[in-house]
């Protein structure tokens, strides 16, 4: 997350200020408000009218861009980086699976937590935001946690059997509970625990 998307989200806007903006300029801005808008009252109350006066654009605008709000929402969550994070690459499986789950918890923990909550959520009662969120998934190729079991299995740490299969994602998906379940921070050693005596048992050689 930018340092300026970051203080959006702390810092209301006075949304009858500024000029008119265009091009790529726009596009941020509507970004930002979109941003802005899940934080305060999240995906449920968002609508394409209430994001084009935080932009201080038209709706005309967001529809030249986007068929609804799903769509925008993903492409502004996409743009910012809600998601994303970087690959660890330690040389170890349970060096690289501590890492990675300690950068996910960390971004559950900032500012755009929440609407990472929200949004997690909302994919149970919105078909189509939870259609369009499986295609940028699949979209995207392999995940973090992908990558890392592929270079164990290079290592010969896990077989290559692991990789496509439901306990791949085991350890993420316990964070994820975690996090939905009790909130943030998620306690380091909850994240050990779920490697150490969940995820490692299920996925290395040898346990």
């Amino acid at each position: 997350m930018s340092q300026n998307v970051a203080q959006t989200l702390d810092s209301p806007v006075d949304h009858r200020k500024g000029p008119r903006r265009r091009g790529e300029e726009l596009e941020h801005a509507i970004f930002t408000a979109a941003l802005e808008e899940l934080a305060e009252t999240g995906y449920g109350a968002l609508t394409m009218d209430r994001v084009a006066a935080r932009a201080r654009t038209s709706k005309a605008a967001l529809y030249r861009r986007w068929s609804g709000r799903a769509e925008l929402v993903m492409d502004a969550c996409r743009r910012q980086g809600v998601a994303e994070v970087e690959v660890p690459d330690t040389g170890e499986l349970r060096a690289d699976v501590l890492a990675l789950l300690r950068q996910l918890s960390a971004k559950m923990a900032s500012p755009l937590g929440g609407i990472l909550r929200g949004l997690l959520a909302e994919m149970t009662r919105d078909e189509e935001f939870a259609r369009l969120v499986r295609e940028q998934i699949q979209a995207t190729g392999p995940t973090a946690i992908g990558v890392i079991l592929a270079r164990a299995v290079e290592r010969g740490e896990t077989e290559p059997g692991i990789l496509g299969s439901r306990r791949a994602l085991v350890a993420t998906d316990l964070l994820r509970n975690q996090f939905l379940l009790f909130g943030v921070p998620v306690d380091d050693k909850v994240i050990i625990e779920i490697v150490d005596e969940v995820y490692l048992p299920l996925v290395r050689i040898g346990g």
